[in-house]
C-alpha cells in the first residue's frame, strides 16, 4: 500500500471520528452547574445575601426576563445555526406561558461573553424565574431538550 493512500485513509478515518463525536456533543443541554461569580462587586450586592450563582437580570439584558424562564441565545450574524435555533425558541415561547426567548448578538455584548465563558454561537442559556443560569447547550439545540430543561427552570427553586 502507498503512504498516500495510508495517509487518505487516516485523514478519512479521523474526519469521520471528529464528525460523530461533534453530532454526539452539539446543541445538548448538560451540565446543571451554576456559573460561578468569580467576585461579589463592592457595593453591588451585601456580602451576607450574596450566593456564588450569577443571576443575570433585566439591566444585564436590555428586556425583562419571563416571569417563569427565560431562553437567552447568543447569536452571530452571519450564523445559520443562530436562525435554526431562533426559530426554535420562538416556538416554544408562543407554546409555554411565562417564558421569554431573548436573542443577544454576541459581537454587541462583548462583556456579558466573557463573564458567561460564551465560546461558540448558538449559545442558548436557560434562567429560572430569578435569574439564575440552569443549564446551557452550545450548538443548536432539538426542541425537545429545549422542553426538558425548560422544564427543570420551571421547576428550579432558588437558592
Amino acid at each position: 500500500m502507498s503512504p498516500g493512500i495510508i495517509v487518505l485513509v487516516c485523514a478519512v478515518a479521523i474526519g469521520v471520528g471528529l464528525s460523530v463525536f461533534k453530532s454526539r456533543f452539539d446543541g445538548r443541554f448538560r451540565g446543571t452547574h451554576p456559573v460561578r461569580k468569580a467576585t461579589v462587586r463592592a457595593g453591588s450586592v451585601p456580602a451576607e445575601e450574596a450566593d456564588d450563582q450569577v443571576r443575570l437580570t433585566a439591566a444585564d439584558l436590555g428586556v425583562e426576563l419571563g416571569r417563569r424562564a427565560t431562553l437567552l441565545q447568543f447569536s452571530s450574524a452571519f450564523c445559520a445555526p443562530c436562525r435554526a435555533t431562533r426559530r426554535t425558541l420562538a416556538e416554544i415561547e408562543s407554546m409555554v406561558e411565562g417564558v421569554q426567548h431573548i436573542e443577544l448578538d454576541a459581537e454587541s455584548h462583548l462583556d456579558l461573553v466573557r463573564r458567561l465563558d460564551i465560546l461558540r454561537t448558538p449559545t442558548v442559556l436557560v434562567l429560572d424565574a430569578t435569574g439564575a443560569i440552569v443549564t446551557r447547550a452550545s450548538g443548536q439545540p432539538r426542541k425537545p431538550d429545549v422542553i426538558a430543561a425548560l422544564g427543570a427552570a420551571v421547576d428550579h427553586q432558588p437558592h
